[in-house]
C-alpha cells in the first residue's frame, strides 16, 4: 500500500511540477504528516526531490528527473475505460485506482503530449445524469460491478416495480449507466434481462459461471432499449401540434417522440399547425404526458383521451377563473 502511494507522490511531482504538502495531501486523501513521512522515504531512496520553505513553497523533483515506473496494474488498465465518468468510476469503487492511472499515463507521455491532454480535462466535462437528479448512492454496486468483473453467479433478492421481493439466480454480463441510474445486464433462467441494480435488496455469491461467447453489451442494450420504449409507448394518440409543440416533442417524449414526429409528421398547413401520430403510454399517464404541451397541442383520436383533455382543461380553467 504504501510502495503505491509513494509512486504515486513521485508521479505527482513528475507530472505537476511543484506542489505543497497540503496539495499532495488531498490528492492522496493522507495527513500532511504522512506526505512528509513520503517525502523522506522517497529522498532515502535516491530520488532528488528539493523543498522551498515559506509560503510559497512546496515539493519539486530536481533537475528534470523523470522514474520510468510507469506499468498499469489490471484493476488500473480495466479502470481506464471509465476514464471520462470519474462519478460513475468512484460508485463501482475504482475512484482511486483510475486516478492512478491516469497519473501513469500522463506520466508516460512526453512533455507536450501531457500539457495538451491536462488542457483537455480542463475544457470539457460530461455530466451524466439529466437535470434534477443525481447518481443513484447504491450499497450492492460494487459487489455488483465485481461479480460482472470475475464472472461469479449471484443469488439476489430483488424488489420488483410494485416492490414486492422475489429471489433470483443471475450471471452478471454488464452494467449499465443510464441518465444517473445503474442497470445490470444479466442471464436468468436461460435468458438475458435487465436488473435495475438500486432494486437489489440482498446478494450473495453462488461460484464461477462461464460467460457467453460473443456477448455484446452495448449491441444486447440498444435492443434492450428499443423493446423497453416499445412496452413504454404502447398507445398511439393522433394530434395537431403548433410549431412550438412541434419542437417540444422531444422535451416531452424524447428520442421515441422524435422519431415518430419524423416518420408521421404531415406538412404544416396555413395556420403553421399539422398532424402527427405519437406514441403514449396507455391509460391516465397519456393525459399527464400530453398536457405537457399547453396549448400548443390539439388530441384528435382517440375520441376518449380528448374527452379527458377537455375536462382536465376545463377543470384548470375553473381554477383560474
Amino acid at each position: 500500500m504504501r510502495a503505491s502511494r509513494l509512486l504515486s507522490v513521485l508521479l505527482l511531482l513528475q507530472n505537476r511540477g511543484r506542489m505543497t504538502a497540503d496539495e499532495l495531501a488531498s490528492e492522496l486523501e493522507v495527513s500532511v504528516r504522512t506526505v512528509y513521512r513520503d517525502i523522506d522515504a522517497l529522498t532515502e531512496a535516491g530520488v532528488p526531490v528539493y523543498a522551498d520553505r515559506g509560503r510559497a513553497g512546496g515539493y519539486q523533483l530536481v533537475g528534470g528527473y523523470r522514474t520510468r515506473l510507469t506499468g498499469l496494474s489490471e484493476e488500473e488498465a480495466r479502470s481506464l475505460a471509465l476514464a471520462g465518468l470519474p462519478v460513475a468510476a468512484a460508485e463501482l469503487g475504482l475512484g482511486t485506482v483510475l486516478a492512478a492511472a491516469q497519473l501513469k499515463l500522463y506520466a508516460a507521455l512526453p512533455e507536450e503530449l501531457r500539457a495538451r491532454a491536462g488542457q483537455v480535462a480542463e475544457r470539457f466535462y460530461l455530466d451524466v445524469p439529466g437535470w434534477h437528479r443525481g447518481i443513484e448512492r447504491l450499497d450492492r454496486l460494487a459487489e455488483v460491478a465485481d461479480a460482472v468483473w470475475r464472472s461469479r453467479r449471484l443469488r439476489v433478492r430483488y424488489r420488483r416495480w410494485d416492490d414486492s421481493p422475489v429471489d433470483r439466480v443471475l450471471e452478471p454480463l454488464g452494467l449499465v449507466l443510464k441518465a444517473g441510474n445503474w442497470y445490470l445486464a444479466a442471464r436468468c433462467e436461460g435468458s438475458e434481462r435487465t436488473y435495475r441494480v438500486s432494486r437489489i435488496d440482498e446478494l450473495t455469491d453462488d461460484g464461477e459461471f462461464a460467460r457467453p461467447d460473443g456477448f455484446d453489451l452495448a449491441e444486447y442494450w440498444r435492443q434492450w432499449s428499443e423493446r423497453f420504449e416499445r412496452r413504454l409507448f404502447a398507445a398511439v394518440a393522433l394530434v395537431r401540434l403548433s410549431p412550438l409543440g412541434r419542437d417540444l416533442v422531444p422535451f416531452y417524449l424524447g428520442a421515441v417522440g422524435a422519431r415518430a414526429l419524423r416518420e408521421s409528421g404531415g406538412e404544416p398547413g396555413e395556420d403553421g399547425w399539422s398532424r402527427a401520430e405519437l406514441p403514449v403510454e396507455p391509460g391516465p399517464p397519456a393525459l399527464g404526458q400530453l398536457l405537457h404541451f399547453g396549448p400548443h397541442l390539439e388530441v384528435l383520436e382517440p375520441a376518449e383521451l380528448r374527452d379527458q383533455m377537455a375536462e382536465a382543461v376545463a377543470r384548470m380553467g375553473a381554477l383560474y377563473g
